[in-house]
């Protein structure tokens, strides 16, 4: 069945760039918004965009019914979740098939196997794919788990069996620390997913982190294409992403590409997904989860492959075969993400908000930058942090380490905090250049200190006579003043159309 009408249940920069890719395949696209998203680029993107509540993920963005019922009452034939919010709700993809629609992405008995940690090592374990050491269903009492714990060796990890982004994840090194551990563990899985079920694996120590991108038609038929090195993370949320890996050899590239296939078939998986692993010192890999979804990180496979994963992926929702073999795909040259956050790299990566007093993101050839945001807009505090991600793209990778320091010294946002400094940071560092760096990278050699500007005496005096000198201005010059240098303009855009 062709798509001709599609409506987007997400917000910001992937909801924006979901529109522009599926609007190139001539298909008319919806957008919802909350009331703190109303003049959202996104929402000015679309053909058509809805309001569907407050600012509050739970009353807007999280609501089922509310985008199932808007999608009815403007004859949308699908609907894509994009990441976070509802994409790997099994429910939803259920709710969406019921009313009729097509669901962009996979099964929702494929997103419930994999959704549970326990479950999905279960169904890929009948295939031989490396697990890491632990338990195979959740624990239910804790003597037995120490138990478990004391077999396996310490340090181990007591992880939500529902989690992900590092909640209801808790490393315990030793038996005296267990049962607060534990405690901690099952009451940040229930709050944040509802479900206080955890499991035990042995913790290996400073892994890099690496996943395989997936691509599955429904005709059972599918190939991966390539690696991202995501190990670069803070509170184990990725920073900088690349592709392919520095250290993986075309050997342990095939054998983790199979891998992948293999999980993939363990759920009878279609659609765009992720598997990500844990890669040890000695190259062995072990299957950490699938994401069911579009990643993040997805700008530089596209970049390394030439493909655009999000028409592949309205492709294999209507019912095509996959445009590509394994056969006709290569990495052609290197590509570098770096997620710009509104948070405070020098005050343990806190969030920062208020108003994008200056956002001007930097352009050129190899240079791309997903975004949901212009300048003089406010970042709100109901949702995750992200402005941006900038991706480079370069022949090899020390090119695109160069390209990536050119284009984050472009990047000017004034305003806020951001991970701008973070990132050139990284990219600045010997132990990011040799490719050797580990998912410790931050808590190794990450100093914030580092991050303050070094200015000699001299630049000293003149910044301390420049604030004396503004400060007497300011006290003189009425804020009304024509010439101000701080006016507040409404942006040209926001009122160039209406939303429902």
């Amino acid at each position: 069945m062709k798509i001709r009408k599609l409506l987007v249940a997400n917000r910001g920069e992937i909801s924006l760039r979901i529109i522009r890719s599926v609007k190139e395949m001539g298909i008319q696209t919806v957008a919802v918004f909350s009331e703190a998203d109303r003049e959202s680029p996104h929402v000015l993107a679309a053909d058509q965009a809805v309001c569907i509540g407050a600012a509050q993920a739970s009353a807007s963005y999280l609501c089922m019914d509310k985008i199932i019922q808007v999608a009815k009452d403007l004859q949308v034939d699908a609907i894509h979740p994009g990441y976070g919010f509802l994409s790997e709700n099994a429910e939803f993809a259920e709710k969406v098939t019921a009313a009729g629609i097509t669901f962009v992405g996979p099964s929702a008995e494929s997103i419930a196997i994999m959704g549970s940690k326990l479950q999905a090592k279960k169904a890929v374990s009948a295939y031989g794919i490396p697990l890491v050491p632990g338990t195979d269903k959740p624990i239910e009492e804790v003597a037995h788990a120490k138990e478990i714990a004391a077999h396996i060796g310490y340090p181990i990890l007591i992880k939500a069996s529902a989690g992900g982004g590092g909640k209801g994840m808790r490393i315990v090194r030793n038996a005296q620390e267990f049962d607060d551990q534990m405690a901690r563990a099952t009451s940040e899985a229930r709050s944040a997913f509802g479900d206080p079920a955890v499991f035990i694996e042995k913790y290996i120590e400073s892994p890099k982190h690496i996943e395989i991108q997936l691509l599955g038609d429904q005709h059972g038929n599918m190939v991966y294409l390539f690696e991202r090195e995501c190990s670069i993370q803070r509170r184990h949320q990725k920073v900088i992403e690349e592709a392919p890996s520095p250290i993986l050899t075309p050997q342990i590239r095939t054998k983790m590409g199979d891998a992948a296939i293999l999980v993939g078939k363990s759920c009878n998986y279609y659609g765009a997904g992720t598997v990500e692993f844990l890669v040890d010192k000695n190259l062995d890999f072990y299957f950490l989860e699938m994401n069911t979804r579009l990643q993040v990180e997805h700008p530089v496979t596209e970049c390394i492959t030439g493909l655009d994963l999000v028409k592949e992926q309205v492709k294999i929702a209507e019912g095509d075969l996959l445009s590509v073999t394994q056969e006709e795909l290569h990495i052609n040259g290197h590509a570098i993400e770096a997620r710009i956050y509104a948070e405070d790299p020098e005050n343990q990566f806190l969030p920062d908000t208020g108003t994008l007093v200056t956002y001007a993101p930097p352009k050129g050839p190899g240079i791309r930058v997903d975004d949901g945001f212009e300048e003089g807009m406010q970042i709100p505090i109901y949702y995750d942090p992200m402005i941006a991600k900038l991706t480079v793209h370069a022949q090899t990778r020390e090119l695109a380490i160069a390209k990536m320091q050119q284009a984050l010294t472009e990047f000017k946002i004034t305003g806020i905090k951001t991970t701008i400094p973070f990132c050139q940071f990284v990219m600045d560092h010997p132990e990011f250049r040799s490719g050797a760096f580990t998912t410790k990278f931050v808590e190794t050699h990450f100093d914030p200190a580092e991050l303050q500007p070094k200015f000699s005496e001299e630049e000293m005096q003149l910044m301390a006579a420049f604030a004396v000198y503004w400060k007497e201005l300011s006290e003189n010059t009425p804020s009304t003043a024509p010439n101000s240098p701080i006016q507040n303009k409404p942006h040209s855009r926001w009122k160039s159309r209406k939303t429902k």
